[in-house]
């Protein structure tokens, strides 16, 4: 993960008083980081409702045709290849190469935002968090750009602003924090100071969704999943389970990511970084549209997922869990690949509680376990980090899910190993499979 590289010191550390400067700004700097990911949110979720139910509807459908499940990738994907030709900063972070701390020049937040709405709002398969992270740091260096400071204090800001922004996604500052700290473990106490900024600013960011006084705040994006039934104790099964689920999600995520590279690199050298983007759009639409044939919901293979947690956790057919599952994971590596941009945490969180819901559907397990052990898997998997795991896959399950949570431990712990085993075996890493495929 890149996170860490966003910790990097620099050469002339702060005074104590430019410290405690920075630990003010901070604190001045974390509603309007949260406000604009606030916003940024709206306006995804703004245009995903007008293309997929208002425009359906004015055509006189009740759900999307086939022609625009096929055609809005595709125009998703022209969108984002103007942004990326015309606008500065390449339309933001790949997704590919994990969740960025990096600081975001102003300059590129007109790129970031077209691509990324683009992406998120068209049915592309990645998450929000990569532009909220983006838009996050780039309001707190802009916002600073007053003040006289040095290097590593205008780092420390855009980190806070990315932090804050971070927990506006999350559900509070909790599960950014702990992000943030665990991609940053290599570098032990230095971490504190880094990170104190960061806390400051999402804890004060945040008050914008659960108010102070007598406001009550904003209507908070939370992550729990609804009508969950209360999961009561703890069962011997469900902990084998969650083992077993989390070494299934990393098997499935393994060959998946290394499928997105190999498929990055081979595209980018026979079509080009706008035929690849393009024809990467419209396989996406395609695979949808053969999933909904097939008898899964093509609004289920498309978008990040964590939308679509309920009504996976409500199907008793496996067959149509397996074709959701097949249908998303190529949509999730195809979108990784072809050059889109958001985020790459949340569709592997829908994969690892897909694979979970079967459980439910072959043993009557308990669907709040499922998306416990689900979601801990997919994160781990996906990003390596543990404590974060365990932590988002609580508060996803919320306090129906509290006695939950050793199987999430259990889950994310498998993933974690499981991976780390794979890579050990003689597997090769990213940079390797990249250069294989070029040789090849």
């Amino acid at each position: 993960m890149e996170a860490a590289a966003a910790h990097e010191s620099s050469p002339t550390r702060p005074t104590p008083r430019e410290y405690l400067q920075t630990i003010v700004l901070a604190a001045a700097i974390g509603i309007p980081a949260a406000l604009v990911a606030a916003l940024f949110l709206a306006a995804v979720h703004y245009f995903e409702h007008w293309l997929w139910i208002d425009l359906p509807d004015a055509l006189g459908e009740s759900t999307p045709p086939w022609y625009l499940v096929i055609g809005l990738p595709f125009v998703g994907a022209v969108i984002v290849l103007v942004a990326r030709l015309w606008l500065p900063g390449d339309g933001g972070h790949e997704p590919l190469e994990g969740l960025s701390m990096a600081p975001t020049p102003m300059s590129h937040v007109p790129g970031i935002l077209v691509a990324s709405l683009a992406t998120l709002s068209f049915g592309l398969v990645l998450g929000p968090e990569a532009p909220v992270v983006a838009l996050g740091g780039a309001i707190a260096i802009f916002l600073t750009t007053v003040a006289k400071l040095g290097a590593h204090q205008r780092k420390l800001l855009s980190l806070a602003g990315s932090f804050a922004a971070l927990s506006s996604l999350f559900g509070g500052p909790l599960v950014g924090g702990v992000f943030l700290m665990e991609s940053a473990v290599g570098l032990g106490a230095q971490a504190v100071p880094v990170l104190l900024p960061g806390f400051v600013a999402a804890a004060v960011g945040y008050l914008i969704f659960i108010g102070f006084g007598d406001w009550g705040g904003l209507e908070a994006p939370g992550l729990v999943v609804p009508a969950l039934p209360p999961y009561n104790g703890t069962f011997i099964v469900d902990l084998v389970i969650a083992v077993v689920v989390g070494v299934a999600t990393v098997l499935v995520m393994f060959p998946l990511k290394r499928g997105a590279y190999r498929l990055e690199d081979r595209g980018l050298s026979r079509l080009g970084m706008p035929g690849l983007l393009l024809a990467g759009g419209l396989a996406v639409g395609l695979i949808a549209f053969a999933a909904d044939v097939l008898g899964a919901n093509s609004q289920d293979v498309l978008f990040s997922g964590q939308a679509s947690i309920p009504a996976l956790l409500a199907e008793t057919s496996t067959a149509t869990v397996l074709v959701l599952l097949v249908a998303k994971a190529l949509a999730y590596a195809i979108s990784l690949a072809s050059g889109f941009r958001g985020g790459p945490i949340f569709p592997a969180i829908f994969l690892g509680i897909g694979i979970a819901t079967l459980p439910v559907i072959w043993f009557d397990m308990s669907p709040t376990v499922a998306v416990a052990m689900g979601a801990a898997a997919g994160m781990a998997a996906q990003s390596r980090l543990l404590l974060s795991s365990m932590l988002l896959a609580s508060i996803l399950v919320g306090p129906a899910g509290a006695d939950a949570v050793p199987a999430a431990v259990l889950a994310a712990a498998a993933a974690w190993l499981c991976a780390t085993a794979l890579e050990r075996r003689n597997v090769p890493d990213s940079e390797a499979v990249v250069e294989a495929a070029r040789d090849a």
